[in-house]
């Protein structure tokens, strides 16, 4: 299954995008950052379908890192081709890519960084393909 962060805005070369490269080439799933300018521009069709979309959200649900491996497990078993993990601009998401979205995702309640929070997603999706795939790496408490 296709992993695919697409954010808005430009990360450039910056700290975070080491990190979020770091992460991007651990992942042994197939994987693909998008970048849209911070407003318009259109959302590329999807790559492969089935297709799900994931919108990072302040409003969303919060997850554990076992309970999101086993989300991306189940869609993966289920057939899903490609996962979309949307990151929007300052103002977040609109109401109706809310209600399009399979699922909404915080990373808790404090407000992080945008080009920060690629990273984070990025390191979340490495432990959750890591943990599917039995890495002695994430251990549970």
């Amino acid at each position: 299954m296709l992993l695919h962060i697409i954010a808005r805005g430009k990360i450039a070369r910056s700290p975070e995008a080491e990190l979020l490269d770091r992460y991007a080439k651990r992942l042994t799933w197939p994987f693909r950052h998008t970048e849209l300018p911070d407003s318009g521009g259109r959302m590329p069709p999807p790559v492969q379908t089935p297709c799900r979309q994931v919108l990072l959200d302040e409003r969303g649900r919060t997850m554990s890192s076992e309970a999101f491996a086993e989300l991306l497990g189940r869609w993966r078993d289920d057939g899903v081709r490609e996962t979309r993990f949307l990151i929007g601009a300052a103002d977040g998401h609109g109401d109706e890519a809310r209600a399009e979205a399979d699922l909404l995702l915080c990373f808790g309640t404090m407000t992080w960084p945008h080009l920060l929070v690629r990273a984070m997603l990025a390191e979340q999706l490495w432990r959750a393909t890591s943990i599917l795939a039995g890495h002695p790496y994430h251990r549970s408490g």
